[in-house]
């Protein structure tokens, strides 16, 4: 059995490399894939707390949190797609909708 120490080392690690790609990036598709690997992050965090704790409440969570995950690719990827077809870029520096 993996002891609990080496998950949330591989958790912190993913999570950071999640961050990293959220503040480096400037394609609007990799920040939204590094939006997923740290969510997957926190889904890791839960399960492991969840098996130690010898309890299903950080499953239910992660379940919830894949859930809500699956919207947010569907929704992020449809704004991407608008914002290509009216600016033609995805990099998010570019965008600026909100300035008059």
């Amino acid at each position: 059995m993996i002891r609990l120490p080496l998950v949330l080392m591989f958790s912190a690690l993913l999570f950071s490399a999640g961050v990293y790609g959220v503040l480096a990036r400037r394609n609007a598709v990799m920040v939204l894939m590094a939006i997923e690997l740290m969510l997957n992050a926190v889904n890791v965090n839960l399960v492991a707390f969840s098996s130690s704790l010898h309890q299903m409440s950080g499953q239910v969570f992660a379940l919830f949190i894949i859930a809500v995950a699956a919207a947010e690719v569907g929704i992020g990827l449809a704004i991407v797609i608008l914002l290509f077809r009216t600016r033609e870029s995805i990099n998010v520096d570019e965008v600026n909708l909100l300035k008059w």
